[in-house]
Parts: structure tokens; sequence; C-alpha cells
């Protein structure tokens, strides 16, 4: 048995142009089109694929300069942006101010849940990190909405925050963004957007 098996691996080669048969029955050298081969090619390159897909994915989500420029000229697209509310939250943390963010987006993800226990968990912990008087990361809202704030935490909602969170947002914008577009945090970025596009 052992010779037989020996005389089918070991046997003269092919002609050019004509396939071996497919008798192997290990196909570890990759030398013959068995069925098990060609498996183990098609999962090589759907692995091979799919390592290329998330590297070109993680490429896509940098921004590119035309987007860096934009967010200068709007807030609110810099805001959509994720890698902007990064880079803009790299600057209010250099100016201890990046619960401002921090609450804006947490109000965002608030407003997105529909559960209602997961609800109240989220207005608690929102208002004990940003609202609560006793938070080292309190923001700055005024009496009147602070205190609708504390009527709705009876009943909260996913929208209770909004106001409060259009008051950081309109903040934010009108005097934490100027400065940020004239930060080394921002002119670093674009200038190193365009050092890509001359290279």
């Amino acid at each position: 048995m052992r010779k037989r098996q020996q005389g089918r691996i070991e046997g003269p080669p092919q002609a050019p142009g004509h396939p071996r048969p497919n008798t192997c029955c290990l196909c570890w050298c990759g030398c013959c089109k068995c069925l098990w081969n060609e498996d183990r090619r098609e999962r090589s390159e759907r692995q091979t694929c799919t390592k290329m897909d998330s590297i070109e994915a993680t490429e896509e989500q940098r921004p590119t300069l035309d987007e860096v420029i934009a967010w200068s000229r709007s807030f609110e697209m810099m805001m959509r942006s994720p890698e902007g509310r990064d880079v803009f939250r790299e600057f209010l943390r250099s100016e201890y101010s990046e619960e401002n963010l921090m609450f804006w987006i947490s109000c965002e993800e608030l407003k997105k849940e529909t559960n209602p226990s997961a609800i109240e968990e989220k207005a608690r912990i929102i208002y004990e990190d940003y609202v609560s008087i006793l938070s080292p990361k309190e923001v700055s809202l005024d009496s009147r909405v602070r205190e609708g704030i504390n009527q709705s935490l009876a009943e909260p909602s996913s929208t209770m925050y909004e106001e409060a969170q259009l008051q950081i947002y309109t903040l934010m914008h009108r005097d934490s963004f100027p400065r940020f577009l004239n930060s080394s945090v921002y002119r670093d970025l674009l200038n190193s957007k365009r050092a890509c596009l001359d290279t």
C-alpha cells in the first residue's frame, strides 16, 4: 500500500498544458487542484481582501484637506465629523473645557436611546457628571435651564437636556471655536494636510 501511495505522489511530471489528476489526498504542498486546496486558496484570498478593506476604511476615515478647511467655515460641519470632534476635543483639553464637548456628546447619545431604563440611567449619569454643582466637570448653565433639568429628573426623558445642550453648543461655537481656528492644534493639522499634497 505504501509503495502505491509513493508512486502516485512521486510519479513523472505531467506534460506542459496538462493539469495533474485530482488524486492527491493531502494537498499540503499546494501542487494540485483538488477541492480542499481550492477552498484553502479562496479562504486566503478572502482574508487578504478583508484586511485590505479594513486598511482602506481606516484611511478613508482620516480627514482630507478639504474637510479640514471646511471645518473653518462651519462649526456644525466640524461637530458632525468624528475626526473634527476629536481634534476640537484636543484643543478644549488644553483650555480645560473638555467637559463642554463631552456633555454635548453624552446628550446626543441620550437622544438616540429608546429603552426607558437606559434613558433613566444615562440621564442620571449626565446629571452627576456635568450638571451637579458637586461635579468637577460641571458645565456652565444658567439658573433657568438648571431648574428645568432638576424638575425633569422625576421623569427622565431622552430630550430632557436639549435646552442645556443647545446652550453649551452655542457657548463652544461663539467662545471656543474662534480660538480653536487660531490654535496650533488646528494650524498644525492644516499644514500637515497641505504638506501631504505637496509631496
